[in-house]
């Protein structure tokens, strides 16, 4: 046996050894004679594996993920994130929920060598792809692929219960008593640049979420938008290819530090999201508007490239085509480029989304509950979802939409409410536990008349356990 092989037979070891409590409680409910399912999660990245695996130990098997990426395409590890290594600290955990046998560092010592691990700066983020890769098959995970939800509304079981009816891109409806969106970044928005950029030649500009054919930009000018890590990153991959790269900086010094790095402490990770709405705001605003600074190695990634050039404080106005190139209009005068990348981010906006679409006016933002005070006012963090204990969407005017409490968001549009939980790997062994125990308490309650009934009949059984004793006794 082959150390991978030895490590996946203690993984199967470890799920059995702590896999308390081990009753099925869970009944399929039928939808038009055919079993619901329990929970639906849309999107197989790292966030819906985790919490997946996580329904699947409370003992919620009738799950399906869907993703709409082809297998091995999920999340942004082989795709748009540019950065040679995850940004976390290796040693922080995040899908394994506390098995060690399911760790990053299990699987890369098994499939790198013994010792591996401890002599690793920062986890490659081909092999976090590689090890969530692994982490789906060696837990059995049902995932389907290259589907995505399109339209979500409300519907009945043949019992007259609630449940969600999912439809997909395939044209098939499911339905789901609980609906788990692990969407991602863009999950409650859309990934946003200036309308002036995306006015230009679609083969002309690019946002940092996009594929992008960097050998194509060999020997060409390159602007750059955006303060945070990604757009520092594609700048260095533009610059390994041969581009000449300016970034631009709307702000007179770049940002150097990390604050999310200051989060990473349990009392926060565990409880910011049941702190006073006015102290949610004035933290996560203030990270929130601060951005991502540049990680201390991305930036000297980037200016180790003599052809690389930072522009602060000279952020851009305007953009058209001038002849065959760029004219792009910033605070300090013109400038010229063969080719533009926007590191601009995400807005959010649910009504963007074409699964949200249909009642994203029902869904309570942060703006309908909360009024900062004078000085604090923030239109973009106001169009945050707030979000229920349970990361349920909240219903806007009370009563109008009470399905929303079986859609639980589990993405970047939970961070106003709950910080950075379903958007980073090292608030997953507080956030998951939170999410699925959400989950689990709405499957519950829904089943409460036949576990009323199920203890009923479990005392007559006993009674009759009882009376055969007595009667071979």
């Amino acid at each position: 046996m082959d150390a991978l092989e030895a490590l996946e037979a203690r993984v199967a070891r470890e799920i059995e050894m702590t896999a308390h409590p081990r009753t099925e409680w869970m009944v399929p409910r039928l939808h038009r004679a055919a079993p619901a399912l329990d929970v639906l999660i849309v999107g197989a990245g790292q966030s819906g594996l985790a919490a997946g695996f996580a329904l699947m130990r409370d003992r919620v098997r009738n799950i399906l993920l869907i993703d709409r990426a082809p297998e091995g395409r999920e999340g942004p590890w082989i795709t748009y994130a540019r950065m040679p290594t995850l940004r976390s600290p290796k040693n922080q955990t995040g899908p394994d929920l506390g098995l060690p046998s399911l760790t990053f560092e299990a699987w890369y010592d098994a499939t790198r060598g013994a010792g591996s691990f401890e002599r690793l700066y920062m986890i490659p983020s081909g092999d976090w792809h590689d090890y969530l890769l692994w982490f789906r098959r060696v837990v059995g995970l049902p995932v389907r692929n290259r589907v995505a939800a399109i339209a979500i509304a409300p519907g009945k079981l043949d019992d007259g219960g609630p449940c969600l009816l999912v439809t997909l891109s395939t044209g098939e409806v499911l339905a789901a008593r609980k609906l788990v969106l692990a969407t991602g970044q863009d999950g409650t928005g859309e990934w946003w640049m200036p309308d002036f950029v995306r006015a230009l030649p679609p083969d002309r500009r690019a946002h940092t979420s996009e594929e992008i054919d960097f050998e194509r930009l060999r020997g060409k000018r390159v602007a750059v938008l955006g303060a945070g890590a990604s757009a520092m990153d594609n700048a260095s991959v533009a610059l390994e290819h041969g581009a000449d790269v300016d970034l631009f900086v709307r702000k007179p010094e770049p940002t150097l530090h990390q604050r999310y790095r200051w989060l990473t402490f349990a009392g926060f990770m565990k409880h910011i999201g049941e702190m006073p709405d006015e102290w949610r705001w004035r933290i996560m605003g203030t990270i929130l508007r601060a951005r991502e600074g540049f990680p201390a190695d991305t930036y000297k990634r980037a200016n180790a490239h003599p052809s690389f050039t930072m522009h602060l404080g000279r952020g851009w106005t305007d953009a058209r085509m001038e002849g065959d190139r760029i004219r792009l209009e910033t605070v300090r005068g013109p400038f010229h480029a063969d080719y533009a990348i926007c590191g601009t981010g995400i807005r959010q906006d649910v009504a963007l989304r074409p699964e949200l679409a249909g009642f994203a006016g029902s869904i309570a933002l942060w703006r309908d509950r909360y009024t900062p005070p004078a000085g604090e006012e923030d239109p973009l963090l106001g169009a945050y979802p707030y979000l229920g204990a349970d990361y349920a969407f909240q219903e806007r005017v009370p009563g109008a939409a009470p399905f929303l409490a079986d859609i639980h968001l589990f993405g970047i549009g939970a961070t106003m409410s709950f910080g950075p939980s379903g958007s980073s790997i090292n608030a997953m062994t507080t956030a998951v536990p939170r999410l699925v125990a959400g989950v689990t308490r709405g499957l519950f309650a829904g089943d409460l008349q036949r576990h009323w009934q199920a203890l009923q009949d479990y005392d007559v059984l006993q009674v009759e356990i009882d009376w055969q004793r007595t009667q071979r006794g």
